[in-house]
């Protein structure tokens, strides 16, 4: 009896063993989510490897004759701004909404903030606690003679070009505008560093400001709840820009004081599209 019972054992475990070797596994249908590609550029303006997060618009086919603006987004890696900004960019793509057109975004990124993004300075201790700093003039090269170039002849990318920054990629932004206006044709500045060098770039003479610029430009201007000097150096850019006689240039600033300077920038960026794009009809 003993012998029978333990036979029933074992064919019992032996079956129930089989049974879990052989039952199938459920399927895996799970694919990864694709937002852009990963492109990259080799600067020798820079002497290094820069790499870029290009997020290409629905309907993107580079067989199609359809081009696209493109904005080029500063601390635009992975883990800064580029998914959120995309993001902005793809809920103005709606149909439905049809603000913005339909844009590739090419995020920067990022490598050395203080090197790249400012200028150089005439203050003894910020060369001393940054004495990597100020070499924002390679940076411009480099956006002018080797990422738009390198952009426009591997994308399909027209003629019109935004840039966006914040902090000091807002003072770099504002640099641009001010030295290479006609790098960009819509500059999206947020709570700009203009404190860079005791605010020396406020007092930078523009051909941007001049009547002779005929290049149709939108600048916004965006600060928060960021302390006086910061607040009132994004005013005065706004003043002086609004003060010139030249009217292809439109600038339009705004306060938001809810926000500050850790929270501004997706806000910021989505009030700029509202504003750079008012019409709808421009989209068509």
């Amino acid at each position: 009896m003993k012998i029978i019972v333990a036979g029933f054992i074992l064919l019992f475990f032996t079956t129930e063993s089989f049974s879990q070797v052989t039952r199938p596994l459920p399927a895996d249908n799970s694919k990864p989510f694709i937002l852009g590609v990963i492109d990259e550029v080799q600067s020798s303006v820079l002497a290094e490897k820069r790499i870029l997060n290009i997020y290409l618009p629905e309907g993107y086919n580079k067989n199609d004759t359809t081009k696209y603006p493109v904005t080029y987004l500063l601390d635009g890696s992975a883990d800064e701004d580029f998914i959120h900004v995309v993001g902005l960019y793809q809920f103005n793509n709606f149909e439905w909404i049809n603000r913005v057109p339909k844009s590739i975004v090419v995020g920067i990124g990022t490598v050395d903030r203080r090197r790249d993004f400012t200028y150089p300075t005439s203050i003894a201790s910020d060369k001393k606690k940054y004495p990597g700093s100020g070499h924002s003039d390679k940076f411009i090269q480099f956006i002018e003679k080797e990422l738009q170039p390198f952009i426009e002849k591997k994308y399909k990318a027209n003629s019109s070009k935004t840039i966006i920054g914040q902090s000091l990629g807002g003072l770099l932004a504002t640099e641009i505008l001010l030295k290479k206006p006609s790098l960009f044709n819509k500059y999206i500045i947020v709570s700009p560093s203009l404190w860079w060098d005791n605010g020396s770039l406020l007092a930078q003479p523009s051909t941007t400001l001049q009547e002779s610029f005929l290049q149709m430009t939108g600048v916004y201007i965006g600060v928060g709840k960021e302390g006086r000097v910061m607040e009132v150096d994004a005013n005065l850019l706004a003043e002086k820009i609004k003060n010139t006689k030249n009217k292809n240039v439109t600038v339009y600033f705004d306060y938001l004081p809810q926000e500050d300077h850790a929270t501004i920038s997706h806000q910021a960026i989505f009030n700029a599209l509202r504003m750079l794009y008012p019409v709808a009809a421009e989209l068509k």
